[in-house]
């Protein structure tokens, strides 16, 4: 068994929705107060606080609430003080759009009863996995009298050091297990953790690699995995060290967003 490292607080999930509808139903009252504000100040500041206090503080999921907008970022002498207003309305919008999308997290993927979240998550311990993983790269070039190290140069380095990593957390990691055929072919996945019914593919960018390529790459890959009779949730890790990809947060959200049954998240690290 893998120890109980989780992403969620133990809390029942009764507890947590509440809270997280009583910020949304706080943002009513902002709508009808000018942007910004010690109103405004407290219910931002409570709100990061909540969704850290609930699903980690290096979930995506306060990713995506510290990255709202809620004032424009470019300002001319030709600005008008609605265009401000405006703004911070869309980014209040955004804001009951995300949170209701964590009420719907929260009710589809935690225990059901008032056991509350209390077993670990998976799929956020990976995602935090993902996200510090330049970190243990960058750690293994520094070693005692420069001994040897594994230097990541290209995508195997990358599912080497995944993969003891995994190990760590999880008894039963299989690496190259076969998917089913897809358009006449059948690939190989880079690590299935089959009691908890996961794949992870590891990419590493490189300079002939665009960001179509790679959304075309995980599209296909999407859909062979689909297929996949042990595979309920895809993680795609691509390790972008040098920054080659633009925009890391939008294809991270366009790639999942596909309507199909398949969960589906998108991983671009370090960003």
């Amino acid at each position: 068994m893998i120890e109980p490292l989780k992403g969620m607080v133990d809390m029942q999930s009764s507890r947590a929705i509440e809270i997280l509808e009583r910020q949304r139903a706080a943002i009513g009252s902002l709508r009808s107060i000018l942007s910004g504000g010690p109103a405004f100040d407290k219910w931002r500041r409570d709100t990061e606080i909540a969704i850290e206090r609930i699903f980690a503080p290096q979930s995506r999921n306060i990713a995506d609430f510290k990255a709202i907008n809620f004032s424009l970022q470019v300002w001319t002498t030709s600005t008008q003080d609605h265009e401000q207003e405006d703004a911070y309305r869309r980014g209040l919008d955004r804001a009951d759009a995300i949170l209701e999308s964590m009420v719907d997290e929260i009710r589809d993927y935690a225990l059901d009863g008032d056991d509350g979240i209390d077993s670990p998550d998976q799929l956020n311990f990976i995602e935090r996995l993902c996200l510090r993983f330049h970190v243990a790269a960058r750690q293994l070039q520094v070693r005692h009298a420069d001994r040897e190290t594994i230097r990541i140069e290209d995508e195997y380095d990358v599912q080497d050091l995944l993969h003891a990593l995994l190990r760590l957390h999880f008894d039963d990691v299989r690496p190259e297990e076969w998917t089913p055929s897809y358009a006449g072919r059948s690939s190989r996945l880079d690590f299935l953790l089959k009691h908890e019914r996961i794949v992870i593919e590891v990419k590493k960018t490189r300079p002939s690699m665009k960001a179509g390529d790679l959304g075309g790459e995980l599209i296909i890959d999407r859909a062979r995995y689909e297929r996949h009779p042990d595979c309920d949730t895809l993680v795609c890790f691509v390790y972008d060290p040098e920054g080659r990809i633009g925009n890391p947060t939008g294809i991270e959200r366009d790639l999942e967003d596909h309507g199909g049954k398949l969960q589906v998240r998108v991983i671009i690290a370090p960003k």
